[in-house]
């Protein structure tokens, strides 16, 4: 309320303000606004809390669902574009498809010579006749059968890379070292060493980042494993990939099996096959199935050399020859990078908790159990696994059983074949 002084024609405080006095003419008729007060607004509901309207959370990360296909020994192709160009896309591409267990295919064939004889009679043009003997050989399959071997489905892969010092296709078509952010061509001295290294380890059943024989067994704990040898990361790589121009380029994650000696269980499934008194030429290998992943880019050459076919084609009509050295020798053509993968164990240590509990004189009001580490084996030995299949192998040499389609444990629940072909061949 406005209270006039009569003896001053200037302004009068009537606020009782000390913040803010409100000034006003006193020869005015106009009564000042009123004193300013917050009023609250109703406003959205995920601004004031309110429960009538509930919250929406923001949707949830998605992989990118890329394009690619499966060859027929399992391997992963694709020539996505957006794998091509992003590496955060490549790299959970990678991890995701690293989750599908690779496994070995025991391949078993046996096979003998048999030689025909026949007499050919001909005539000449004066109207003689001659009689010769001819003789022809002919390679006869007695038995061809394959045997999945895979890992147990609880291990997870181990991550690895290789060291600067050790020769790989690192973006070129040619093997290389790194030194300081710098590659250099591998000596072939250097590069013969390795590959035989590599492939001893292969045999032995070693992973990837041991560097001798007595690098590792198989009680070895895997949680001060340093699988990751490269001074670059697995994303740097991708990235590194992505921002190549290559024409023709193309990245490989290889899934590598150790754990197992190869090179000694194919000596033993030879050994049982000769108990059978089979005496045909025999040939035993582990062949890999579903053990790498390659991402090649999105242009009509690069499919077309996808395509086995096509391939072949291009081959006959003598093009691939342009191709390779195109490949090759251009500096837009091709590079490989074959620098990590992840390792699968066919045997190793993995944590495991269980619970200890008091004895019944020792228990308090009030106690609960208590949890404690430990390691424990995880899968079989490789004698294990052939004593349980000795006895398949040898029924089905002696039923001279063929098929491509692999053998699988009848207590595999991936099993897509029917293992009661065994009852019908007998000891």
């Amino acid at each position: 309320m406005i209270v006039p002084n009569p003896t001053d024609k200037g302004l009068i405080d009537v606020s009782g303000d000390e913040h803010g006095p409100l000034l006003v003419d006193a020869n005015s008729t106009l009564e000042p606004p009123p004193p300013f007060s917050y009023i609250p607004q109703p406003g959205p509901s995920h601004l004031t809390g309110s429960a009538a309207a509930p919250v929406e959370s923001p949707p949830q990360f998605a992989l990118y669902d890329a394009d690619y296909f499966e060859t027929s020994n399992g391997n992963i192709v694709s020539h996505d574009l957006h794998l091509n160009a992003d590496g955060e896309a490549l790299y959970r591409f990678l991890l995701a498809h690293a989750d599908k267990l690779p496994s070995y295919r025991l391949h078993c064939r046996g096979t003998h010579v048999e030689h025909h004889t026949r007499w050919v009679t001909e005539r000449a043009n004066d109207g003689t006749t001659t009689s010769r003997r001819e003789t022809q050989s002919e390679t006869v399959t007695d038995f061809d059968f394959y045997i999945n071997v895979a890992p147990p489905p609880t291990i997870k892969p181990i991550h690895w890379s290789v060291g600067d010092a050790q020769p790989a296709y690192r973006g070129h078509m040619v093997r290389e070292t790194e030194s300081l952010g710098n590659t250099q061509r591998a000596k072939r001295a250097v590069e013969r060493a390795y590959l035989k290294w590599t492939e001893e380890r292969t045999a032995r059943g070693l992973p990837p980042w041991a560097l001798s024989i007595d690098g590792w067994s198989e009680n070895t704990d895997h949680n001060g494993v340093s699988a990751l040898q490269s001074s670059k990361t697995i994303r740097q790589w991708a990235d590194e990939y992505c921002a190549s121009q290559k024409y023709l380029k193309e990245f490989v994650y290889e899934k590598v099996l150790y754990g197992w000696n190869i090179q000694q269980l194919r000596s033993v499934v030879r050994g049982s096959i000769a108990r059978t008194m089979y005496q045909g030429t025999v040939e035993v290998d582990f062949e890999r199935h579903g053990a790498k992943i390659y991402i090649k880019p999105d242009n009509r050459l690069s499919r077309m050399l996808s395509n086995k076919w096509l391939k072949f084609l291009s081959i006959i009509l003598c093009i691939f020859p342009f191709i390779w050295l195109f490949k090759r020798f251009h500096s837009r053509g091709g590079g490989r990078w074959e620098v990590c993968g992840g390792a699968y164990a066919m045997r190793r240590l993995e944590p495991d908790r269980i619970e200890v509990l008091p004895d019944d004189g020792d228990t308090l009001p009030g106690y609960t159990a208590q949890a404690r580490n430990r390691k424990i084996l995880v899968g079989m030995r490789a004698d294990e696994w052939f004593s349980k299949w000795e006895g398949t192998i040898i029924r089905s040499v002696r039923g001279r059983y063929q098929s491509s389609t692999p053998i699988f444990d009848a207590t595999d629940y991936t099993h897509t074949g029917d293992p009661t072909f065994l009852d019908t061949y007998n000891d």
